[in-house]
């Protein structure tokens, strides 16, 4: 994805003068750290440039030495040596796009802009580099007579694989094709993100008149003034289309005219006809895929993507999506036929309306289960959020969390945390991000910056991982306090972590979350079944101010309520799944109209109109800038087998079950060095029963 020019006449010079100045970039000397993790707080702009281009030309060189081995072709000069290629540009690129996605601004923006195609260069030059891929195919061949072990074997078949996928059988017209798709694409996928970051922060509504957010929590009011006033509108509230600004007045406001507003904003970014629209991108990317996806002998980019999942095609995924999108439907409309009743007591004869759903399901709620998310949210101190977070983990696989202090960060909201065995032994380094910023992407994620592996000498080399979030920032007088919503994300992302910090393979291509796309979900939503389990819940949900633990009858009424809007969620988030997959079981997209496209797709699945899709095309991040495509239907494909894994801890009547625990970790452990279904099937003795998911969500007894 990137490229670099050196002009002839000053070569030398230039070389040297970099040279020099190497020797003092951080990202490329070994840092001077605990633990070797990144030295953010020497780390400057000017550093980046210099850094990738030394990265890339050492890579470039370590891929040329294996292609030019004059030895025959065996597993360790040519498979591992591959593996082994790149440690320097790991580094690199694991600290850039983190910083980039968490903290970034126009000058970062500009860099990856320029680094996008010298990326590209240097993997199609790789990869489409035959001589190379016949030395990887001769050892592929060879694969059954070598008395490789199982990890082994994954390697070389995977290795294979990553090249035949990414066009080292194609001709060499179609090669060159191929570099110049996949050029365009990564610039695209920048742009695309740029410009939702860029809708996201510059849409800002004021509101001047106190009555106007009647009903709305103190907290959320509080957080608002602080907003407007850091934006110079003392004496106002500032509601952005980031979800923690506007999600309470969805909640909670009665101005019905003002939920609508800011839903409107939220949905509608990057699809205005300004310098950020993401329309034209989407068409841009569509033709590239599709196109990209022909070149390979596939009819759609959606069967292309899915080869290697456990899915492995588009009508496996839609008979799936289908199978769970009926009960779900059917749900919603029940749910929407309940609050069109209460609708109608405010508003007789009006119709429900998107921004009117979470506005009366929260009244449902209150009324069926007494149950009032603001009362429970100051039992949901962030801090006291992820130390429950840390003592599941604790519980389930021995490892414990320390607190580092004077650590280098790249901004100074980020915290860091040493896991170690309960031996004292270094399991990895975990960084927490979880506020917001006017240069962090929207969402919650969690990003490897170094890779877990066993070098040469037998040294394990623990990972450095991330959780990223946009939890609502402390206020004057409120520690950061959670939603509901919120404690589930953090304790997602936070299995995501697990994922990579526990991670035990030998090759970094096969380590932690480098698994197939259906199957990565699963240690991150498996963490979400133990959030709001009671003996958990008391661990951990202290109330800010006098420290008392969540009574009974709060923990009693979260479980009674764990049902309660289902179909909603699901319908929301299955949606978004078959939007995704429509786009990528297109032909062609000659004549495509993205908002025609849409709604075209969500009238075909019977998408009621109470409800919008949880992702719009144009600020559908997923799908068309992290690498989800024709991915999202994972979450759900996951939710059955996290439903399924947990039912496993169910069954023996205890939640951190010594044994099932062992069992999980080895899972976790083994990232991808095996086959995802018969991980599964090792774990829990069979297949993951659908039925656990559809239980779960209350769909049937």
């Amino acid at each position: 994805m990137k490229k670099v020019f050196i002009l002839g006449v000053i070569a030398m010079s230039l070389l040297a003068c970099n040279k020099a100045d190497n020797t003092n970039n951080p990202l490329i000397s070994q840092p001077n750290t605990p633990y070797g993790v990144p030295a953010f707080d020497q780390i400057q702009l000017a550093h980046y440039m210099p850094a990738f281009e030394a990265a890339i030309a050492e890579q470039k060189a370590e891929v040329e030495a294996i292609t030019n081995n004059e030895a025959e072709p065996t597993f360790e000069n040519t498979i591992v040596a591959l593996d082994r290629t790149g440690l320097l540009l790991d580094r690199v690129v694991g600290v850039f796009f983190n910083v980039l996605e968490a903290d970034g601004n126009d000058d970062m923006n500009a860099i990856a802009e320029q680094v996008s195609p010298m990326l590209s260069e240097l993997s199609d030059g790789i990869i489409l580099n035959d001589k190379l891929f016949q030395r990887v195919k001769f050892v592929y061949d060879q694969r059954e007579q070598l008395g490789l072990n199982p990890e082994q074997m994954r390697l070389v078949t995977e290795t294979y694989k990553h090249f035949a996928d990414n066009g080292a059988n194609l001709p060499e017209d179609k090669k060159e094709r191929l570099k110049e798709i996949n050029q365009e694409l990564g610039l695209l996928s920048l742009k695309f993100g740029n410009n939702v970051v860029a809708e996201t922060n510059a849409c800002q509504r004021f509101v001047a008149d106190e009555a106007m957010l009647k009903g709305l929590p103190e907290s959320a009011k509080a957080a608002a003034a602080e907003e407007a006033a850091a934006a110079g509108h003392p004496g106002e509230w500032l509601f952005t289309p980031k979800r923690t600004s506007f999600t309470p007045v969805l909640q909670y406001c009665e101005n019905r005219e003002l939920r609508k507003q800011l839903l409107m904003d939220y949905t509608t970014r990057a699809n205005h006809e300004n310098e950020n629209d993401n329309k034209a991108v989407i068409i841009r990317e569509m033709e590239l895929r599709i196109e990209k996806a022909q070149l390979f002998g596939y009819d759609n980019p959606a069967d292309y993507i899915l080869a290697d999942c456990m899915a492995k095609n588009h009508h496996t995924v839609d008979a799936f999506l289908q199978s769970v999108w009926a009960p779900s439907l059917e749900a919603a409309k029940r749910e929407a036929a309940a609050l069109q009743e209460l609708l109608e007591q405010d508003y007789p004869g009006e119709k429900l309306q998107p921004w009117d759903w979470w506005y009366y399901a929260e009244k449902l709620r209150k009324a069926k289960y007494a149950l009032d998310e603001e009362e429970i949210k100051p039992y949901f101190e962030l801090d006291n959020v992820r130390k429950g977070a840390f003592g599941v983990a604790t519980k389930l696989y021995g490892v414990q969390f320390e607190k580092l202090e004077n650590m280098p960060v790249y901004n100074p909201e980020v915290e860091v945390f040493k896991v170690t065995e309960a031996d004292g032994s270094l399991v990895g380094i975990l960084y927490t991000d979880y506020f917001p910023r006017a240069g962090k992407r929207p969402g919650a994620w969690m990003n490897q910056i170094l890779p877990q592996y066993i070098d040469a000498e037998g040294v394990d080399h623990r990972p450095v991982i991330i959780n990223v979030g946009n939890f609502n920032k402390p206020t004057a007088g409120n520690p950061s306090l959670l939603s509901m919503d919120d404690v589930e994300t953090l304790f997602h992302e936070f299995g995501h972590a697990l994922h990579g910090l526990l991670s035990k393979a030998h090759y970094k291509s096969l380590s932690g979350t480098n698994t197939p796309r259906d199957f990565v979900e699963l240690p991150s939503q498996f963490m979400e079944n133990y959030a709001y389990e009671p003996e958990v819940l008391k661990t951990y949900a202290f109330h800010y101010q006098t420290g008392e633990v969540i009574p009974d009858e709060l923990i009693e009424k979260i479980n009674a309520a764990g049902k309660f809007n289902q179909g909603f969620v699901t319908t929301e988030l299955l949606s978004a799944s078959i939007l995704d997959m429509d786009f990528h079981e297109l032909t062609t997209a000659e004549g495509l109209d993205v908002n025609a496209f849409e709604r075209k797709s969500l009238d075909e699945m019977g998408m009621i109109d109470e409800i919008i899709v949880r992702y719009r095309p144009t600020f559908y991040n997923h799908i068309f800038t992290t690498g989800y495509e024709a991915g999202y239907y994972s979450y759900t494909w996951a939710a059955v087998l996290d439903a399924d894994a947990f039912a496993a801890f169910k069954e023996t009547g205890d939640l951190f079950d010594a044994e099932t625990a062992k069992r999980f970790r080895h899972l976790l452990e083994q990232g991808g060095t095996r086959d995802a279904q018969e991980l599964y099937i090792e774990f829990r003795g069979k297949e993951a029963d659908p039925k656990n998911l559809l239980r779960r969500k209350g769909f049937i007894e």
